[in-house]
């Protein structure tokens, strides 16, 4: 498991950096693999990125039931403060699309902060957003709702889905308002360096190019352009082994 050390220099990016570290490190399908595949929403997005590693749980706030188990709140809040942190509660929401209530508002989110919780991913609804502001726990969600209607523990500790990506308990994730990132634990090691290094990268090549073109005719400006994508991939290449973005 990573320093916390290591999480602080990773949150100091936003995620698309990282992923852009991530796709030259990685053996998974950068198309599909670790990444939200559905529109998410950060209604936090001032507190900026989050890192932490996934605890899970399901809800369904339209069944009445699951107020017959008075102990699987209990029992779910044990298993959220004996995993190691910092935390992200993903939580799925089996009432989706239809969501008619949230486990997110004031008393849970500063709940779960004092249990090393950062925030939460929810395929379903938040609410209270300014309290849960002001209790320092950022939230990717679907929406808004007024009300929690049966929003009770289902099972928890268990792979979810959210936003058409599964994640796994004790995955490390990497969120903010773009969306989300989450990393297998072989590649945590080397994906602050290889973020850095492309971002690096960037700024001395195609960047660099792009904003110092301007006293340049149209044909010196394109030549400039492609140079610098020029050796922008080539020392991905010598870097990685592998062609970067282009």
């Amino acid at each position: 498991m990573p320093e916390h050390s290591l999480l602080l220099q990773l949150k100091r990016w936003n995620t698309p950096t990282i992923y852009n570290g991530w796709e030259q490190i990685t053996s998974r399908d950068r198309t599909r693999d670790g990444i939200n595949l559905e529109e998410t929403r950060d209604f936090m997005p001032q507190m900026g990125p989050m890192v932490g590693y996934a605890v899970t749980l399901l809800i369904e706030p339209s069944n009445p039931r699951h107020k017959q188990r008075p102990a699987a709140a209990e029992e779910y809040l044990q298993y959220v403060a004996e995993a190691p942190g910092p935390k992200i509660v993903v939580v799925q929401d089996l009432d989706k699309p239809r969501v008619v209530g949230s486990i997110w508002g004031e008393v849970n989110a500063n709940t779960h902060r004092a249990l090393g919780c950062v925030g939460t991913i929810t395929d379903g609804a938040i609410r209270d957003v300014d309290e849960m502001t002001n209790a320092g726990f950022k939230a990717l969600a679907r929406r808004l709702c007024v009300g929690h209607a049966y929003a009770m523990p289902v099972a928890w500790g268990t792979e979810v889905e959210v936003f058409g990506q599964r994640i796994r308990p004790g995955q490390l994730i990497h969120a903010d308002q773009h969306g989300f990132l989450a990393i297998e634990a072989e590649e945590s090691e080397k994906l602050l360096e290889a973020a850095t290094f492309m971002d690096r990268l960037e700024c001395e090549t195609v960047i660099a190019a792009a904003r110092t073109t301007e006293s340049l005719d149209l044909a010196a400006r394109l030549r400039r352009l492609g140079e610098a994508r020029r050796a922008f991939g080539e020392a991905v290449r010598k870097q990685f082994g592998r062609k970067g973005e282009w």
